[in-house]
């Protein structure tokens, strides 16, 4: 449900394959390689793997375009969950960066911009060690301190279930540019997040339920220099109403404030539905 725990619990936040533009869904179950279908199948994922059929990794990469030998971005990593697969995927041949919050943008307080700039540090090291692998196949930053040489050199930036917290927190723009900049010429953007029905109101998709309109994401996106590539069919789950009155983290896996009595229909309903979208950075 992408809370992003560390810095909101510092803050004390109330948490509230290229085609053209307009593309139609691609179906997820578009080809998988093998050396991606041999990262989701890994030994090493046992313990993430119950929420594949909720992420549905492969398919959701798969739309994303990313191949193994990709230098990939991945916003905000928080638990890691994704950045542990995408460590086996891309570590062998490719690059993973974890590309951290700005600590000077938005609401975050002095330990909360500690906690972030150390997440930062602490990142290339945990995913070697989880992976295997050497820890020079992986790095992060924070947006405020790109090294020199950076910008312009990612194929592929993603942003999972986190769009909501960039417009709760009124740094959308900022963080949206400062990616940008970080893609070359040709590079995209893929973005996983819960959605709002069509006709929901501002009141519920400002953010601050976790749920954004789709056509929203779209349009903020191609104001900020992006073409819109497509969508995928990935991540969606027509069980889930969108209408929670405590937002997407009243499913799973969070279930905030619900009973024991509440808990087996939410499972039955499963994680939020959500929008896959592509955006190729324009020029």
């Amino acid at each position: 449900m992408r809370r992003f725990i560390l810095p909101i619990l510092a803050l004390g936040l109330a948490v509230p394959t290229a085609v053209v533009v307009a593309a139609p869904s691609r179906s997820a179950s578009a080809k998988v390689n093998a050396d991606l279908a041999a990262a989701v199948a890994s030994p090493l994922r046992d313990k993430d793997r119950a929420r594949d059929q909720y992420r549905r990794p492969a398919e959701t990469l798969t739309f994303f375009q990313v191949s193994p030998d990709m230098k990939v971005g991945e916003y905000a990593p928080g638990g890691e969950w994704y950045s542990r697969l995408l460590g086996l995927y891309l570590g062998p041949k490719g690059k993973l960066v974890g590309l951290y919050f700005d600590p000077t943008s938005g609401p975050f307080n002095e330990k909360s911009q500690k906690g972030i700039r150390d997440g930062a540090a602490s990142y290339p090291a945990d995913i070697a060690a989880w992976s295997g692998l050497p820890a020079d196949r992986f790095a992060a930053y924070t947006l405020d301190a790109v090294p020199t040489g950076e910008k312009g050199t990612f194929d592929r930036i993603l942003i999972m279930r986190m769009m909501h917290n960039l417009f709760t927190w009124n740094i959308a723009d900022r963080e949206i540019k400062a990616m940008r900049d970080l893609l070359k010429p040709d590079g995209m953007i893929g973005i996983e997040q819960h959605r709002a029905k069509p006709n929901a109101p501002y009141s519920y998709t400002d953010g601050s339920k976790g749920y954004l309109r789709e056509k929203d994401v779209i349009a903020f996106m191609e104001l900020h220099g992006f073409q819109y590539v497509g969508s995928s069919k990935a991540n969606a789950n027509p069980k889930d109403p969108a209408n929670w009155p405590n937002g997407v983290w009243t499913l799973p896996p969070v279930m905030s404030n619900a009973t024991e009595a509440d808990k087996p229909r939410l499972r039955a309903i499963g994680e939020s539905d959500r929008m896959t979208l592509l955006f190729r950075k324009r020029m």
